[in-house]
């Protein structure tokens, strides 16, 4: 799917830029909401046709209508089915304001279906680009190609990845004292593996410090899912990882389109 124009930089949400740290200046795009979720069989199965009717209309109005709006420039949304215990099913909404996210969640949370759709696991973040590749002073403005990657339409590949990750702050491995200029060294040393699988790999780095329990969020999108493996591999033996790198629990599913989704 094309991207439409994505909209202006909203300025209301630099957060008085000039009068910040040079260290914590980022760029925000959409805010984004991974939905993990466990199907309950067990209660589906004890439910009449009449019943099953409905959640099943009601699941396809829900997929219908958090679609529709990648059409109209208003965020993107797309639909996995996770293997392994963790959960079974990942609802991931892009969208521009916590309001949106936090509707399509209710959406979900109070139609005939929520009784089959059991949380398992959420994370709420935010679209970032990092000003660590970036010329100080600069916005988004000046770098037009960073508008795909701050209001992106979630891809097409058909295997996703995602796990939260933290900076240590650890003795004398923490990565907030360390000089500006250092870290900057660092990350494009780091950056320079991820773009060794261009083509292989799309990347989407959400940020959520004071959003959720993890400082970032990262997707990963391939056709073939050993492509995150050794991508991960590679970076584990990088500073940024090797010493610095903090990661949470990871989550690896497949694309399903709606109404995939249904036939469930």
């Amino acid at each position: 799917m094309t991207s439409q124009p994505p909209p202006s930089h909203d300025d209301t949400r630099d957060l008085s830029r000039t009068q910040a740290s040079e260290a914590t200046l980022t760029w925000e795009g959409w805010y984004a909401l991974h939905d993990f979720r466990h199907i309950d069989w067990t209660t589906w199965h004890t439910w009449q046709e009449t019943a099953r009717h409905a959640a099943r209309d009601a699941l396809q109005t829900y997929a219908e209508q958090s679609c529709a709006c990648a059409t109209r420039d208003a965020g993107s949304t797309a639909f996995y089915s996770i293997l392994g215990h963790k959960a079974d099913v990942l609802f991931l909404h892009l969208r521009p304001t916590l309001a949106s996210l936090h509707a399509l969640q209710r959406q979900l949370d109070g139609a005939a279906l929520a009784p089959l759709f059991k949380r398992a696991y959420s994370y709420v973040s935010v679209v970032e680009v990092s000003n660590y590749m970036f010329k100080p002073g600069t916005s988004p403005d000046d770098h037009p190609e960073m508008h795909d990657r701050l209001y992106p339409i979630l891809p097409s590949q058909q295997h996703i990845c995602f796990y939260p990750m933290n900076k240590k702050r650890s003795g004398e491995d923490n990565w907030y004292v360390l000089p500006l200029e250092q870290r900057r060294s660092m990350m494009r040393k780091h950056g320079q593996i991820g773009r060794a699988y261009a083509g292989k790999v799309k990347q989407m780095i959400t940020g959520s410090m004071g959003l959720d329990d993890w400082e970032w969020g990262v997707t990963l999108f391939a056709e073939d899912p050993l492509a995150f493996k050794k991508l991960v591999y590679d970076m584990r033996y990088d500073e940024v990882s090797a010493r610095y790198g903090e990661f949470g629990s990871f989550f690896v599913g497949m694309s399903t389109p709606a109404q995939a989704l249904l036939s469930l």
